[in-house]
C-alpha cells in the first residue's frame, strides 16, 4: 500500500517538474508532466510526461535526461525534503494508450 508521504512527495515532485519544464523547454514542443512514481524508501523517483507533437518525444526525453542534474538543483531549492531522491524521466505510454483508446471509441 502506498503511504500518504509517498503520495505527497510524488505530487510535489511532479508539480515542480512541470514548472521546471515550462521554464527550461525551448517551446518547440509541449511537455506535460503526467505523474511521478516514487519508491517506498523515497530514494528514487521516475517522472512521467507526454509530449506534443509526438515527433519530438525522443528529443524531449533526451532533453529531460540531460537536465537531470539541473532538475535536482531545482528540487533542492524549491522542495522542503529531508532527502533528495535520484530522479529519472520517462515517457508516459499509459497516457498515450488512453488517448488512443479514446480515439478508437469515438470513431464508432
Amino acid at each position: 500500500m502506498v503511504s500518504r508521504r509517498e503520495i505527497q512527495v510524488a505530487e510535489t515532485i511532479a508539480h515542480l517538474a512541470g514548472e521546471f519544464f515550462a521554464r527550461e523547454s525551448n517551446r518547440q514542443s509541449l511537455i506535460t508532466v503526467t505523474r511521478a512514481d516514487i519508491s517506498p524508501d523515497l530514494k528514487n523517483v521516475t517522472v512521467y510526461f507526454s509530449v506534443l507533437p509526438e515527433q519530438f518525444e525522443n528529443a524531449a526525453l533526451n532533453f529531460a535526461k540531460r537536465l537531470r542534474p539541473d532538475f535536482r538543483e531545482y528540487l533542492k531549492e524549491n522542495a522542503r525534503m529531508k532527502f533528495l531522491p535520484t530522479v529519472d524521466f520517462d515517457l508516459d505510454y499509459g497516457e498515450k494508450n488512453r488517448q488512443r483508446i479514446d480515439e478508437l471509441t469515438r470513431e464508432k
